[in-house]
């Protein structure tokens, strides 16, 4: 199983979720931030339909696969504060 985590942080005057090098839109509040991250953790975690993705890696070469709907991550949320 795959685990990703969503990492508080401070973002561009107020606070954030990233996840890798992806980062949240900006929020006033860290407890807005936590309450986004949870919610983006609950739809992670909710099972789907089989689908067909395309995704990019670094060096540039796409793929192209079928993604399980009841292969879903785990996930955690780090928050320092």
């Amino acid at each position: 199983m795959t685990k990703i985590t969503y990492d508080i942080v401070e973002h561009d005057g107020g606070w954030a979720f990233k996840l890798g090098d992806t980062i949240s839109g900006t929020f006033k509040t860290h407890d807005a931030a936590l309450a986004a991250a949870k919610r983006a953790a609950a739809e992670q975690q909710r099972p789907d339909v089989d689908r067909g993705i395309s995704w990019e890696d670094k060096q540039g070469k796409w793929h192209d696969e079928v993604s399980k709907g009841d292969d879903r991550p785990e996930v955690e949320i780090h928050d320092k504060k």
